[in-house]
């Protein structure tokens, strides 16, 4: 069994003509994987280049991976199944199929059916005729509950376009497609397979996304690993997906900017209290506004502080990560233009 997993660079990918990988991570999904891979197999019947079939097992404590393991070896499939040690989520079960991924693009969908892999073709006719490096499955006519699931969803990719600039339908359709070189840029950690395109922003222009109406299925089998709760989460890794996407390589800008409007209430406070003691000769001792300014000076000083230490920090992650902070993604010359 394989538990660990290399980062393949994006010199590889594409390897040995290898045109598409799909990518489906599976938990606890055994009466749906074995439809899965048939449906699979019939939408990319006619698919003219090479492709592969990845199934990812998240620690599933059904019988997932014995049916997955049973589709292994007719003529005409390539299936490889990544099974993880234990369950860590759908962000590193993604991840994982991505890194073991060797075709030139990349797709992802879900493994519960929802997703329909009759889109996959004409998605990645789409992606290559817009010259995109992303390409987002929109559920436009989603088959899902309207007060747990639609409703949230709605107002989270509303608030999710309006915070990161990357405005889309639909951030939690699995179905996407991707250039297999900028998607391993992309380092998916926690729970932040949701803001995917966000992150894929921080490699290529916003310009270079889209997306496209799919088709989406009701569940037939097994039940939702998703509820309600997941709203909070998704508030807190939106922030966190803020803070990375503005201030990563400057964190002392965040926390100096904090610093500096909380001094200049608290210098306010602090010039009123002054006017108000030697000038007018009121007692400030006991006054609760004099404890919230010097509470403020405090704040704005630890907030400076720590916004200096963020950038030793940052210069430190920089210097010793072996990734540039740039990618070229060509170079132009009159060679090039004329050969």
């Amino acid at each position: 069994m394989r538990t660990t997993v290399e980062l393949i660079g994006a010199d590889t990918v594409g390897t040995g003509g290898l045109e598409l990988s799909l990518v489906v991570p599976v938990f606890n999904e055994e009466e749906s994987v074995g439809p899965l891979i048939a449906r699979v197999q019939e939408a990319m019947a006619g698919y003219a280049g090479r492709w592969e079939l990845i199934l990812v097992d998240d620690g599933s404590t059904d019988a997932t991976l014995t049916a997955a393991r049973s589709a292994i070896g007719p003529e005409g499939l390539e299936l490889r199944i990544v099974a993880m040690q234990r369950n860590f989520g759908q962000t590193a079960a993604m991840q994982a199929g991505i890194t073991e991924a060797r075709g030139r693009l990349i797709a992802t969908l879900d493994g519960d059916l929802q997703n329909d892999p009759k889109d996959i073709p004409a998605m990645v006719a789409e992606l290559e005729r817009r010259e995109l490096d992303l390409l987002v499955g929109w559920r436009k006519n989603r088959q899902d509950g309207l007060v747990l699931r639609k409703i949230p969803s709605w107002i989270a990719n509303r608030l999710i376009g309006r915070i990161t600039g990357v405005r889309l339908h639909d951030y939690g359709c699995s179905l996407k497609i991707y250039r297999g070189s900028v998607i391993k840029q992309v380092r998916l950690m926690g729970e932040m397979h949701r803001f995917i395109p966000a992150w894929v922003a921080n490699v290529v222009p916003s310009s270079r996304i889209g997306e496209m109406p799919v088709t989406h299925h009701a569940r037939q089998h097994g039940v939702s690993k998703y509820g309600i709760s997941r709203t909070f989460r998704v508030i807190l890794d939106l922030l966190s997906v803020l803070f990375f996407m503005k201030f990563k390589a400057r964190p002392g800008h965040f926390f100096g900017s904090l610093g500096l409007g909380i001094g200049a209430l608290s210098a306010l406070i602090l010039f009123y209290l002054f006017i108000d003691k030697f000038i007018l000769g009121n007692d400030i001792g006991t006054r609760p506004l004099f404890l919230v300014g010097i509470m403020l000076f405090l704040s704005s000083v630890q907030m400076i502080t720590t916004g200096i230490l963020a950038e030793m920090l940052a210069r430190v992650y920089f210097k010793d990560d072996s990734s540039l902070s740039y990618v070229v993604r060509e170079i132009y010359s009159r060679d090039q233009q004329n050969p």
